[in-house]
């Protein structure tokens, strides 16, 4: 797969059409579609549930205009963090490291290789490091909505 780059968020819910304004709370998904990938954003109240194709979704606020930026999160500690929760087992680490790596996609500092499934049928995303090319493993643990807004949180507040 080639690099891509995530738009901002769009000012339309792909399913519904309803506008999305400042504040608005929305998922945003990344999916494959016909090769390449693609960002649709979705009103949280017409959520129906990760589309078929999701490789990534996340939920977000639209910002306001003229709003301050989000604080700066510096790559090396991202990749401290990541690396640091490689082999962990416990449930909280696991979703931690799920977000960390999100996050470096978004930064272009992984890049997304393929998926599959574990031999204990755990779902795994296989990301490149583009550091030095090596392919890492990440569970995908199948976070909801409320879980992965947590886990956002508490990822930027221990990074900040």
């Amino acid at each position: 797969m080639s690099d891509y780059a995530l738009p901002r968020p769009a000012q339309q819910c792909a399913l519904s059409g309803k506008e999305l304004r400042p504040g608005d709370r929305f998922i945003g998904v990344l999916a494959e579609e016909a090769g390449k990938f693609v960002r649709k954003d979705y009103a949280a109240d017409a959520w129906q549930g990760t589309p078929a194709g999701a490789v990534a979704h996340w939920m977000g606020r639209i910002p306001a205009m003229g709003a301050a930026k989000k604080p700066t999160l510096d790559d090396g500690r991202l990749f401290d963090c990541f690396d640091h929760l490689a082999g962990a087992t416990d449930p909280e680490k696991l979703n931690f490291r799920y977000v960390t790596a999100l996050l470096l996609m978004r930064r272009k500092k992984l890049q997304f290789a393929d998926a599959r499934k574990n031999p204990q049928g755990s779902d795994l995303l296989i990301l490149r490091d583009t550091r030095n090319g090596a392919m890492i493993e990440v569970i995908d643990p199948k976070l909801g909505e409320a879980e992965a807004t947590a886990v956002q949180e508490e990822v930027l507040r221990v990074l900040n």
